[in-house]
């Protein structure tokens, strides 16, 4: 299983009843939080979910809804005894950025690992997260993230027997690994089955919408994508920020063919008992409003 949290979801400054857009994963004991403006750590302490297990934190850009927090957080995780290193990743700019947002951040018990990364698609492995980046068109430089758990394929005993595959040999195989036996090499497609669907879970925020948005979130079971306003009354107002449209929004995911999409990113303007997410549906039915600590699990489909 894996958790989902949207744990605040205003844009450019927190609301009342709104914190600022942050997304927490959870997976295996494992945490990634994307982005983390100012109060972060206070939404994460409602939803309880702990902070000694954050592991990754990624940042889109360097606008401060999206990385005031990080401070707060990383303060956070060192009073709760976390020992193991954090990896944080974000654009170019990240090592400056963080050395001065976490001045204030002495003698931590773990060590950060810093991972700077271009503005390109590029994909990194930590654990069992494969974390791609997406280029975003932003005034600043700025990162989309698909986040995949891959699920490895099964092992058939009927194939392992047919191939005669010799029983000391299924361990290293089912883990992706060749093995080499009185002479004989045997692969692990003589003992596996088709390849079988993991997890994707996408963010975009803070872009106009782009056909390498489309192809970097494809088939996502969960696309969180950006609605600083929802429809085309406001286009210019969003185009002259580079933000987007809840529809836009909508409109990628249909194209992207992601199972569910929820917005978010609103703008302070409007207020919570404004915002009508029916433009969007006409557009992509499964799009839903996201509201602070919104919450769900995805589940292997089979």
């Amino acid at each position: 299983m894996l958790d989902i949290c949207l744990l605040g979801t205003s844009g450019m400054a927190p609301l009342p009843d709104r914190y600022l857009t942050a997304l927490l994963i959870r997976y295996g004991g494992k945490k990634v939080l994307i982005d983390c403006g100012e109060g972060t750590q206070v939404t994460m302490k409602i939803v309880g979910w702990g902070f000694k297990s954050i592991d990754i934190i990624c940042i889109t850009h360097y606008h401060g809804d999206h990385i005031n927090g990080i401070a707060g957080v990383i303060m956070a995780m060192a009073n709760s005894v976390r020992t193991e290193p954090l990896t944080i990743i974000g654009p170019p700019g990240l090592h400056r950025i963080l050395n001065g947002l976490l001045i204030i951040c002495t003698d931590l018990p773990f060590k950060l690992k810093i991972l700077e990364t271009e503005i390109a698609t590029n994909t990194i492995e930590i654990g069992e997260f494969f974390i791609t980046t997406i280029p975003l068109n932003h005034k600043i430089p700025c990162l989309g993230y698909s986040i995949e758990i891959k699920r490895p394929a099964k092992f058939m005993l009927d194939k392992a027997e047919f191939n005669k595959v010799p029983q000391p040999a299924w361990r290293y195989l089912q883990l992706g690994e060749s093995v080499q036996i009185d002479g004989k090499t045997y692969t692990p497609d003589m003992v596996l089955g088709p390849p079988r669907k993991g997890f994707k879970v996408s963010y975009v925020t803070d872009s106009r919408p782009s056909d390498k948005i489309v192809s970097a979130v494809a088939e996502s079971d969960l696309f969180v994508c950006e609605s600083m306003y929802m429809d085309y009354p406001d286009l210019e107002q969003v185009k002259k920020y580079k933000h987007m449209l809840g529809v836009e929004a909508a409109q990628m995911a249909k194209e992207a063919r992601v199972k569910n999409l929820w917005l978010t990113h609103y703008s302070p303007a409007v207020p919570t008992s404004s915002l009508n997410v029916a433009p969007a549906t006409a557009i992509f039915e499964h799009t839903q409003l996201g509201v602070d600590r919104k919450t769900c699990t995805l589940t292997y489909e089979d």
